[in-house]
């Protein structure tokens, strides 16, 4: 193939080093000498990014179709394609005809949240329209008071709702900052660099280290050119890329090495491409495609309860008023029937419910955020308590995201294993074979020159912080890992330049040989080459080895036959492997890169060991997979590395088995039907019914593409199972956004990542997951809790609101047992508190042992809905019976004349049993907070009076009876808004109704606990 087609024009040539590698390229991964992310380019792409403000447009639909394969194609057909030319690229009229068709290179967004809108949604909700009803009717009977208290509910409860969900953020914004604003590029055959929007396809783009790629382009020319891809793929090593022709249309986008895409960076190098895709029509315009395509329309568990309750709750109060107009015969309905009726309704209806779960979801969210988990969406914290599988990252999410050298073998000394992780110069190597420490000070000549060669065959920098004793590292992470590697055994660069060692030359890593190499010089004037790279390439510049005894002469054949077994068995364990040489130089003369042709000093090289690389899993996640498993949930990887790599790491956090995949022999792995590992080219060919049919969805799939672990998140909802994605790269937005809890991570993730999760680990750590979803755990179990308090105590309200129809005054009109304000002022400010504790009940031990609540799991389920009849009933009919004993015993039964909305002294005795009323009403709710902690077991046990303790309840408890005095006997105020009037002795009926409720809540638990009740 001829590669330099397009080099000619204006002057722009890109050397060639070394002759071209066979065709036919491999689709494994490359070591690359010096390509990372380093600082600098770090601080371009974050300077661009920032300074990037791309305008939302509007443009008709087009429906977009898969592009061609152009990874597969010569690059002739790719210029015939996109209608180029390879030297001279577009003219300027071919732009302008283009751009019209095509329109700008730019993501299309949704816009931002409309405040308007959201402030409408907190009102359209069936229980509010219901208060605003109730709240029309009060203002057209001139009820001013109890009209204005219920607008105040209904402000409080719109302002909690619109306060929390107005954090919500714009999805697509970060995705349009991460285009890169200007471009180079190559028209009527001369360079000029213009807005990164202006790219049409055909376009011939120049790209240089650091810079943003455009747009998705495929590569004609490369010069050591490698892309960090990381964001679309999850791999945390640059990817060198080649303008050879890829085989295989299912090729995954890590392993097209021909192709560079939109918002990716170069690292090192420079090249030449066409544009291919631009704007929606790219990997990250697909993906952000799919981010605005998702629905967040459906409903979680608890939404959808709260609106079958509200539902319910409906229908209840439009059957209270048609038993309390039926009970006055449909006839004469005037203003106090009319009122009657509401306030009948009004207790239907626990008003403080949707604030009480707004509040008790943000004390949630706020719980969350101390343990480092932002919460972003608060619908998502409910849904944490059913999570049954969290589909996680590997780069950055289960590991470390920092290389380090782990294992090493030396021809006569056999594997090694190296201590400490990180950028931590704390380590140790340990002869496998025996477990002794290797002493530092008494190594072998091979040894010594293979820690030389990590050390001086390396151009990355490990540095102290500032402040601290903390290191971190600049420069490509696989050369930090060997110069760690260096430091733990005293040998680092700087130790060896302080001992008089110095590099002459370098002859930096080339992607076509896979190889880089150094000369050197030791404080004796002994000059010294130094080789590493991949083992193919370094085994054919090898003549020997070094052993303890010396230099050991072998063929090229003995080579491999020693060596490549080892290369296997580092490999298998998931580390990528690097050869390290060395050759004695003998010259007297200066040296520099001109001296030597790179082949003269490539060759006769002794082969000096084997290193073995990898990303460490963090220290805390196998105990946060470990909890999962514990907790009934199955966490699964899937991950953009290779197969090898993700199945070690995999058994190092207990995702896998710890044996799994170390068998050699086939026949055993075959066991495993189902296969726990997968790479994405196998699972993406499955169709629904086969993915439907295997036993158990793999726990690793490889090779990872956006859609893969999209497809995963489908056919885990096909299962019914809910569905935690953790992740933090672009490529994970879409599976974040499908997924019914979708877990950014708040450090190394991207801005997209975060829009579309509805959760950000601040610290990025796994085990954070674990402890969010025990909190979700928590706050569900809460949250049905004080819903069986508040529901329950509307149904004590009712109750005796209904049954209290019997009551006539003498001139014909029902008699309120209770009056509206109680009924609302009980509803809001006495029940509302004790609620809000219950909802701040503490973590149960047990919490976290317990397999996930079933997704259908209702608050309102059976044994719920019969608690709510049981108490409420229970407790209106004590008051009742409270207020009937005060009228009949005491009053006479006198209900005097118009008392539902005028005070005399006719109506003494009326106001008196109101008063009672209300007072056991409010002592048995508060009361009732307490028996609602434990709906089975008891509430006054020795274990729990002096076990943990909810001193917010206490607190809401003893709120409650201070304001129950205050509307009791605080004067007008009784009278004539509450419409009662202070009691005195009946204090003793509100005892000994006190004693019955705990006697019969007590009682019933019992028989829940013991008898065929239970199972209700």
């Amino acid at each position: 193939m001829d590669t330099t087609d397009g080099n000619k024009s204006n002057g722009i040539s890109f050397a060639q080093d070394e002759k071209q590698a066979k065709k036919g390229i491999s689709l494994t991964r490359s070591f690359t000498g010096q390509s990372n992310l380093s600082e600098s380019a770090k601080s371009i792409s974050s300077t661009l990014m920032q300074k990037m403000k791309l305008v939302k447009r509007k443009k008709e639909e087009v429906v977009r179709v898969e592009g061609p394969p152009y990874h597969t194609m010569e690059l002739a057909t790719v210029a015939q394609l996109v209608k180029s030319n390879l030297e001279d690229g577009l003219s300027d009229a071919e732009v302008e005809e283009r751009c019209k068709v095509q329109g700008y290179n730019e993501l299309e967004g949704e816009g931002g949240v409309n405040p308007f809108k959201l402030l409408f949604k907190q009102f359209f909700n069936i229980l509010v329209l219901i208060l605003i009803v109730a709240m029309a009717v009060s203002f057209a009977f001139k009820d001013w008071v109890e009209g204005g208290v219920i607008a105040a509910i209904m402000i409080l409860n719109a302002g909690v709702g619109f306060a929390q969900e107005y954090k919500a953020e714009r999805t697509m914004e970060s995705l349009r900052q991460m285009a890169s604003p200007t471009t180079t590029v190559i028209r009527g055959g001369e360079q000029k660099v213009i807005s990164t929007r202006e790219l049409v396809t055909g376009d011939l783009i120049v790209m240089k280290s650091g810079d943003v790629v455009g747009a998705d382009c495929r590569v004609i020319d490369s010069f050591n050119m490698d892309v960090d891809e990381a964001l679309l793929t999850g791999e945390s090593v640059p990817v060198s890329k080649s303008n050879e022709v890829i085989e295989g249309e299912l090729c995954p986008l890590g392993d097209r090495i021909n192709m560079c895409y939109s918002s990716t960076t170069l690292t090192k190098g420079r090249g030449k491409a066409i544009v291919t895709a631009i704007s929606m029509d790219t990997e990250i315009g697909k993906i952000a495609k799919r981010l605005l395509d998702g629905s967040d329309s459906s409903r979680t568990p608890l939404q959808r309860s709260l609106d079958h309750m509200a539902v319910a709750l409906l229908i209840v109060a439009i059957v209270s008023l048609i038993i309390v107009f039926g009970a006055n015969k449909f006839q004469n309905i005037d203003d106090q029937v009319i009122l009657y009726a509401i306030s009948t309704a009004i207790a239907v209806i626990p008003e403080g419910l949707i604030a009480v779960v707004t509040l008790t979801q943000a004390f949630g969210v706020h719980a969350m955020a101390k343990s480092n988990a932002l919460v972003r969406r608060m619908a998502a914290l409910e849904m944490l308590g059913a999570v049954t599988n969290v589909c996680s990252d590997k780069t950055g999410t289960l590991t470390q995201s920092k290389m380090v050298l782990t294992r090493l073998w030396r021809p006569d000394e056999g594997f090694c294993k190296v201590t400490g992780l990180g950028f931590s110069i704390d380590g140790n190597v340990v002869a496998e074979q025996d477990d002794n420490q290797l002493d530092t000070s008494a190594l072998s000549e091979g040894f010594q020159q293979l820690v030389q060669n990590a050390a001086l065959c390396n151009m990355s920098e490990l540095r102290k912080d500032k402040e601290g004793d903390n290191y971190h590292g600049i420069g490509d992470p696989t050369e930090i890992a060997l110069q760690v590697f260096a430091h733990k055994m005293l040998m680092g660069k700087p130790a060896l330049e302080e001992n008089g060692w110095k590099v002459l030359c370098e002859f930096p890593f080339d992607s076509t040989i896979k190889r880089m190499s150094v000369i050197t010089e030791n404080k004796d004037k002994k000059r010294v080459a130094f080789l590493k790279g991949a083992t193919e390439r370094v085994l054919g510049c090898c003549v020997g080895i070094q052993t303890k005894d010396g230099i050991q002469s072998m063929n090229q054949d003995s080579l491999e036959a020693l060596v490549l077994p080892k290369v296997e068995d580092l490999a298998r364990g998931g580390l990528r492997v690097l050869s390290l040489a060395a050759r004695p130089i003998k010259t007297d003369g200066i040296v520099d890169y001109n001296t030597f042709k790179r082949d003269e000093i490539e060759q006769d090289m002794i082969f000096l060991g084997l290193v073995g690389i990898y990303d460490p899993p963090r220290i805390e996640s196998k105990g946060a997979v470990e909890k999962c498993h514990k907790a009934g949930i199955t966490v699964h990887m899937l991950t953009g590395d290779h197969v090898a790599t993700a199945t070690a790491i995999a058994r190092e956090v207990a995702i896998l088995p710890a044996d799994y995949g170390l068998s050699k022999d086939p026949a055993d792995q075959s066991l495993s039907v189902g296969k726990l590992v997968m790479p994405a080219t196998e699972f993406d060919q499955l169709t629904e019914e086969e993915i439907d049919a295997m036993p158990e969805l793999p726990l690793v799939i490889a090779r990872c593409s956006p859609d893969t672990k999209v497809k995963m998140i489908e056919a885990l909802h096909r299962r019914k199972k809910i569905s935690g994605m953790t992740g933090d790269g672009v490529n994970d937005s879409p599976s974040l956004k499908e997924s019914d809890i979708g877990i950014a991570m708040g450090q190394n993730g991207s801005d997209v990542a975060k829009q579309a999760a509805d959760i950000v680990l601040v610290d990025d750590n796994f085990s954070t997951i674990v402890s969010a979803i025990e909190e979700g755990r928590r706050v569900f179990a809460n949250i049905s809790r004080f819903v069986v308090h508040m529901v329950s105590v509307n149904v004590a309200e009712v109750t005796p609101l209904l049954l209290g129809l019997i009551f006539k005054d003498n001139l014909g009109q029902s008699v309120f047992p209770l009056s509206p304000i109680q009924i609302l002022f009980n509803n809001v400010v006495t029940s509302a508190p004790p609620a809000m504790a219950l909802g701040l009940e503490p973590v149960h031990p047990r919490q976290m042992l317990v397999p996930p609540r079933d997704n259908n799991e209702s608050l309102f389920c059976r044994s719920n809905v019969v608690d709510i009849l049981y108490y409420g009933i229970m407790m209106g009919l004590i008051c009742l019976a409270d207020f009937c004993y005060v009228i009949f015993t005491w009053g006479g039964g006198n209900f005097g004349e118009n008392c539902n909305l005028h005070y005399d002294e006719n109506c003494y005795w009326v106001y008196r049993a109101r008063g009672c009323l209300f007072a056991t009403m409010t002592v048995l709710l508060l009361i009732h907070g307490y028996t609602c902690r434990d709906l089975k077991h008891p509430a006054y046990s020795f274990k729990v009076v002096f076990g943990k303790q909810n001193w917010y309840l206490h607190g809401a408890v003893l709120f409650g009876f201070a304001i129950m005095f205050i509307a009791l006997y605080v004067p007008v105020l009784n009278t004539q808004v509450f419409r009662h009037e202070g009691i005195t002795i009946e204090w003793v009926v509100v005892f000994i109704s006190t004693i019955v409720y705990m006697i019969l809540a007590e009682g019933w638990k019992y028989l829940r606990r013991k008898t065929i009740l239970g199972r209700l």
